[in-house]
């Protein structure tokens, strides 16, 4: 295949470039080569060419809201400005029927909403049974509207609870109504790190056998990483060469998202934010590399819109959805504060970018295309 990239006279550029550009996969070391040694220009225009291979010109978005049953939460992540403890000041844990009201009042403001995207902490006393009655009002007060919801994390805490065996405690879920889950609580896979910032979190392979269990039954799920703390790009590669691995086995991951580490009201505070070069890098790699899972996601709300667009042009397929006003996890790390993105803004954005705003259901079924 003919290259339109620079250095031609370095073989090793020349034969990963070939790799990408064929549809083949790279390994972590020569993903590390790309790093260290390839300019963003030439970088991005790999990233581009995997997804214009993959996705085409299509920008995929989805008309969603965030539901956050509460923030107190067992664990202790360093890196978390969200978390509280029971009864502390600036906690919260909804009730089923107020959870019930946000939604209501959500579809209200955005006709034609798809989604209930349901995350939150990792409560110390709800179970299992409190969770499926939640999935159960929403499925039938909602039945049209596709629930998304749990992360490993909240799962695992479920089932431990209520004595039940993982498989049969999903399986419980998704009968009341559960169709995909989120990716969350992954984090960085590498277990030193892991130790150090999230140090009562499940294991990697504990995460990695909740979503497995998940695609056994029948439910897809997203895929998550957070970057830009004390991980280096070979953390994230291995973290992604794990995630690659279950694809393999199972295909039914529908989208990674990149989750930058956020510095504010935290005890990582410290460390600061990386670069927006960092960020433009770690997507483009990840583009690359991922072969196997067909959608890039940057999270809008904790990115920014304008960084967001950017990215449309570095590998990047999907822009999360409408959201509304109702996710914290990020605004009270320092995240963009902006109440909602309409769909008509969100479609204009990606128009002004050269790409086909793509409508979508949350497992990318088309729903409207604006050409």
């Amino acid at each position: 295949m003919s290259l339109l990239f620079f250095y031609m006279n370095n073989y090793s550029l020349q034969n990963i470039s070939e790799k990408v550009l064929g549809k083949k996969r790279i390994t972590v070391e020569e993903g590390l080569w790309l790093y260290d040694n390839l300019d963003i220009a030439s970088l991005g225009k790999l990233a581009h060419s995997v997804n214009m291979g993959i996705n085409g010109a299509k920008v995929y978005f989805n008309r969603n809201i965030h539901i956050e049953p509460t923030n107190i939460c067992v664990n202790h992540c360093l890196f978390c400005s969200y978390r509280r403890r029971k009864g502390a000041e600036g906690s919260w844990e909804y009730s089923i029927d107020e959870m019930l009201a946000m939604a209501q009042n959500a579809i209200e403001q955005e006709p034609g909403l798809t989604e209930f995207h349901i995350v939150g902490g990792v409560h110390p006393d709800r179970g299992l049974e409190f969770y499926i009655d939640l999935i159960s009002a929403l499925h039938k007060a909602h039945p049209k509207i596709h629930i998304k919801a749990f992360t490993a994390e909240e799962i695992v805490q479920m089932y431990k609870l209520d004595a039940v065996p993982l498989e049969k405690g999903i399986k419980a879920l998704r009968n009341a109504g559960l169709m995909s889950m989120p990716g969350g609580g992954a984090e960085i896979f590498d277990p030193g790190i892991r130790r150090k910032i999230c140090p009562d979190k499940i294991s990697a392979d504990e995460w990695l056998n909740v979503h497995e269990t998940a695609h056994k039954l029948g439910i897809p799920t997203n895929a998550t990483m957070l970057y830009g703390h004390y991980d280096t790009m070979k953390h994230r590669l291995a973290h992604l060469e794990r995630l690659r691995e279950l694809q393999d086995r199972t295909g039914m991951f529908n989208a990674f998202i990149p989750l930058k580490f956020k510095a504010a009201n935290n005890k990582m505070s410290h460390l600061g934010e990386v670069s927006i070069i960092e960020d433009l890098k770690t997507f483009m790699l990840t583009r690359i590399f991922l072969d196997n899972i067909p959608h890039l996601k940057a999270y809008w709300p904790m990115l920014g819109i304008d960084q967001t667009l950017l990215l449309l042009h570095f590998g990047v397929d999907d822009i999360d959805g409408t959201i509304a006003d109702t996710t914290k996890i990020y605004s009270m790390a320092g995240g963009k504060k902006q109440p909602a993105m309409s769909s008509h803004e969100l479609i204009n954005f990606i128009k002004q970018n050269q790409r086909t705003p793509v409508e979508r259901d949350s497992i990318y079924n088309t729903v409207k295309i604006y050409s």
